[in-house]
């Protein structure tokens, strides 16, 4: 199976990376600047789960050729579009891809760029990030990677993906329902979001005020409705792992969007937040907490276009 991986960053760098040193056949679509950095260093990570210090084939918009059977697509939400411009000349007519975006909003442009019929589900789980000097540094072990047809139905490009995964050092999962797996995802990324910030704080600092707790509680009440109208109820197992994660007193993690935040950068806002805020309100749920933190970041937004953010 031939791989081509959107990037090489933190996301897409580090999977790719584990793949192609497992004896993956991967090919990186990445900017002329980080292929300066792979051509001089070649592709570094730096883990506990074991550290990768290897050359990799790369390749540069303008010279990317139907030649793949899948597509590996990680990118944020805001650079979608320019996203899809970049990896369609390589979907040939049995082309698959996996998005490992947050979230599901993504899925209508995928569909009806590419045809739903191409596009499988996926999703990651992994504190990793890509350095001015081209390293890229993965926290802790977390490094999960989760894929599934979203048909449900087995498929040789599903098989394939299985093994390639198989010979590397991801922990992976074939999943044989996928948009739940999505959904229960996006409850916890949805509140863990909104909360962070709209408070500015990692979890265990928001649990050191008097209405922290229950704010979260709210939070993540309100996205288990939201999905359970969805026609995608959360199980209990889904539920006490967001329970756990967003309650922790000593959780000292937040949302990758609030550090974007912070970094006067931009921010996953309509993708995340707002989408589910509008299914909130299609479907009469409490939503407080997203309508606070949406406007929040939409706040935030017309302050940074209007260069009005202050220094780092």
């Amino acid at each position: 199976m031939r791989l081509l991986v959107l990037g090489a960053g933190a996301i897409g760098g580090y999977f790719g990376g584990r793949l192609a040193e497992g004896g993956a056949d991967v090919t990186f679509l990445v900017r002329p600047r980080r292929l300066q950095q792979l051509q001089a260093d070649g592709l570094v990570v730096q883990s506990d789960v074991g550290s990768i210090r290897q050359p990799v084939r790369t390749v540069v918009a303008g010279d990317v050729r139907a030649d793949y059977d899948l597509v590996l697509l990680t990118c944020k939400a805001y650079d979608l579009a320019s996203s899809l411009d970049a990896i369609a000349p390589a979907v040939g007519p049995q082309t698959a891809i996996v998005p490992l975006l947050n979230g599901l909003a993504h899925f209508e442009s995928l569909d009806a760029r590419f045809g739903a019929e191409r596009v499988m589900g996926g999703t990651c789980m992994i504190d990793s990030t890509l350095q001015p000097d081209g390293i890229i540094r993965h926290g802790g072990t977390l490094q999960r990677l989760v894929f599934g047809e979203r048909d449900r139905q087995p498929t040789a490009r599903a098989a394939g993906l299985a093994a390639a995964l198989g010979s590397s050092r991801i922990d992976w999962l074939q999943s044989d329902d996928i948009e739940q797996t999505l959904w229960d995802k996006l409850i916890f990324l949805a509140a863990l979001a909104s909360t962070t910030c709209l408070f500015r704080g990692t979890v265990r600092e928001i649990m050191t005020a008097p209405d922290g707790r229950a704010a979260m509680q709210r939070a993540l009440a309100a996205n288990v409705e939201i999905a359970t109208r969805e026609g995608h109820a959360p199980g209990a197992e889904a539920i006490t792992f967001a329970e756990g994660r967003l309650t922790n007193p000593e959780g000292d993690w937040s949302a990758s969007m609030l550090r974007d935040l912070e970094a006067g950068g931009q921010v996953e806002a309509d993708h995340i937040v707002g989408w589910m805020l509008a299914r909130a309100r299609r479907h009469g749920v409490d939503d407080t907490m997203l309508s606070l933190a949406y406007t929040h970041l939409k706040t935030f937004e017309a302050r940074r276009d209007r260069h009005r953010l202050p220094d780092p």
